[in-house]
């Protein structure tokens, strides 16, 4: 079965990232062996780009970045391995390492958008943590997420709007939530649209809409509409009430 059946969808600036934190939290091997892998793997697999080979934290397993994203466990002669995630027993709990390192390249990746293509929900006073929500203006729970917002602001929270049209990019939906982007008050606009008022639609040529699904879809692995995505990274999808939504960010 070639692992490379199913698309791996990385974008540059997520595997920039994960190379840099895979150099801070793996171990590098010695080259012969690196080296093996590498061929091993790329015999295999020819079409593929094989990242820095790195000591795991499994004692016996080495790992490689394939394509940029996904990760793989290899044996020390590259004749076998693990495609999936790695997880730690502790005495406490199980942790998904694999999910953790997932979790700070989303971190990463989002702290490095332009936060002045996003349409941004800030509290009148300080702000004590912020989130970033891929919205829709059609979706049920988008706008029961909306609603919410002054309530988010006046806990401190301020929340980041990326769009993602859920019809793609050739839909009513895509021209409705580029019209708010586009609009000379993208606040008001956005706000109501989710509520339902006649908005005429109209999209401009250099709006961020197209790249922001891009980001979604690719980068933070987008199943539906609201995704709301933490400071830490964490990916939380669907509508969480405000006390809950606070809470988790530690307020």
């Amino acid at each position: 079965m070639n692992f490379l059946a199913k698309p791996l969808k990385p974008l540059a600036a997520l595997a920039a990232t994960a190379a840099l934190l895979l150099a801070q939290s793996a171990t590098a091997v010695d080259d012969a062996v690196a080296k093996q892998i590498k061929a091993k793997l790329t015999a295999g697999n020819p079409g593929a780009n094989f990242g820095e080979v790195r000591e795991s934290a499994m004692p016996g397993l080495y790992e490689v970045e394939v394509n940029g994203g996904n990760v793989l466990f290899v044996s020390k002669d590259g004749g076998h391995f693990i495609a999936g995630d790695l997880f730690e027993v502790t005495p406490q709990r199980v942790v998904n390492i694999s999910e953790q390192r997932r979790g700070k390249n989303r971190a990463k990746v989002m702290d490095a958008q332009d936060l002045g293509e996003m349409i941004v929900f800030s509290p009148k006073g300080e702000t004590k943590a912020h989130v970033y929500v891929f919205t829709d203006v059609d979706c049920g729970y988008c706008r029961k997420l909306h609603d919410d917002v002054p309530e988010l602001n006046r806990r401190g929270i301020e929340v980041r709007y990326l769009a993602f049209p859920r019809a793609g990019l050739n839909s009513v939906g895509y021209r409705k939530v580029a019209t708010a982007w586009c609009a000379e008050d993208p606040n008001k606009t956005l706000t109501d649209l989710k509520n339902r008022k006649n908005v005429p639609l109209k999209v401009c040529n250099d709006n961020p809409v197209a790249a922001q699904y891009k980001l979604g879809n690719e980068a933070i692995d987008v199943r539906g509409t609201p995704t709301i995505v933490m400071e830490d990274g964490t990916v939380v999808p669907g509508y969480v009430p405000p006390e809950t939504l606070a809470k988790a960010l530690g307020i």
